[in-house]
């Protein structure tokens, strides 16, 4: 049975939360392992400690720990800082240096920031992982290391495989045992313990009276969406503790030190009805963007029917553009030449002139108009558009409201 209480004692974790606490557990059950285990969190949620803990329940735990980060190490030397180098490798390497995997035998590497890391360092770090095996920079020589990995990051690995950024096969490979860290917003309940644990700690260190929070502050904080998690609860409580003449804080003089959050793009809103503005918004735009793709085609093809491209770079020059069909579907289409590019415009005209782009904007209007009971300010403000600009459309489509 997994005491989760003394492990966060032991590490200085606050917080009751479940999803904290289930955390805490997978880490302490899969640390009598050898498993690599990935940790994901945003920044600031105290990923860094689950490494430790990982490492202390472990039968590694009397051999060396390393954290590295690897997204502040520069490029060009994050191979020798990883793997080490011979003598002679690189410009101002004086000396043969060892790297973190060569001198963490038989204890345990924590990669934060794992995300960071440069192609060519993720398939070293794949093969040290498939194998235990490495080459130092600039040496032939293959190496063995017995290290047990944690790695851990903010970034959207699956995004960044899909751009390019990150191996798949690495992330598979790392992504054996996985923690999540919840962010801070998610457990509301503990954001009143770390606040008081904090202020605590910082009356203790300024010798000062610690300050406390009234009700309705609290709520405020609750609500807060703290961007920056635990990292920025501890520094806007050490701000107030130094900077407050008062002790008990009200939502007057909170407000003071929590930054205006930044509104979420619309496209990233949970909402659940189809026709929300910020869908029909966003069509608006996607049809104007492809609506300009087709002018553009349009343009090649009217140049091309009055001669004013030579022959020989109509056929040598293949194009791509986007497509809108009879049914409004869009489809992107590659031509070989120019030739056929004209054929096919010849033939069927582009279905855009058929989409009423003023049709969705008028609808678009008067839904944002009808949302905010006819305040034109409001309604300016979410379709992200002046006040000038709305009465300008208003007075276009003849909207009375």
């Amino acid at each position: 049975m997994i005491d989760i209480q003394s492990i966060k004692q032991r590490f200085g974790i606050i917080g009751n939360d479940p999803a904290l606490n289930r955390a805490i557990e997978v880490a302490v059950q899969v640390a009598a392992t050898d498993l690599t285990v990935f940790i994901n969190g945003e920044s600031g949620t105290g990923k860094d400690v689950f490494p430790q803990i990982i490492h202390q329940n472990s039968a590694r735990k009397h051999g060396p720990y390393f954290a590295i980060n690897c997204g502040a190490i520069p490029e060009g030397t994050i191979d020798s800082e990883l793997f080490g180098h011979e003598k002679g490798s690189f410009t101002g390497a004086y000396d043969t240096r060892k790297g973190y995997f060569e001198v963490a035998d038989g204890g345990t590497l924590f990669l934060d920031e794992v995300g960071e890391l440069p192609l060519a360092t993720q398939a070293r770090l794949l093969r040290v992982l498939e194998n235990g095996e490495f080459i130092k920079v600039g040496s032939s020589k293959i190496q063995k290391t017995n290290v047990r990995v944690v790695a851990a990051t903010n970034v959207d690995i699956p995004m960044a495989i899909e751009k390019g950024r990150f191996r798949e096969d690495l992330y598979y490979r790392l992504n054996t045992v996985p923690i999540h860290i919840p962010a801070l917003r998610e457990r509301k309940d503990d954001i009143k313990l770390l606040f008081r644990k904090f202020a605590s700690d910082f009356a203790e260190k300024y010798h000062i009276p610690a300050v406390t929070l009234t009700p309705e502050a609290l709520t405020m904080l609750e609500n807060y969406r703290w961007d920056g998690n635990i990292r920025q609860l501890k520094n806007v409580t050490e701000q107030i503790s130094i900077i407050e003449t008062e002790r008990v804080i009200t939502p007057e003089i909170l407000k003071n030190y929590l930054p205006e959050q930044t509104a979420l793009p619309a496209i990233f809103k949970d909402e659940s009805k189809a026709d929300s503005i910020s869908e029909r918004d966003l069509l608006y735009k996607v049809l104007f963007d492809m609506k300009k793709d087709i002018t553009e085609l349009r343009k090649t093809v009217d140049e091309l029917t009055a001669g004013q491209i030579p022959t020989t770079t109509q056929i040598a020059t293949p194009i791509k553009a986007t497509v809108i069909n009879s049914s409004g579907n869009a489809n992107l289409v590659e031509y070989e030449n120019t030739q056929d590019a004209e054929v096919e415009y010849l033939q069927e005209k582009p279905a855009i002139d058929n989409l009423s782009l003023q049709d969705k904007e008028n609808e678009v209007i008067i839904k944002a108009l009808q949302k905010h009971n006819g305040k034109r300010k409001d309604a300016a403000k979410e379709l992200g558009i002046s006040e000038r600009t709305l009465y300008r459309k208003i007075k276009e489509y003849n909207i009375n409201m």
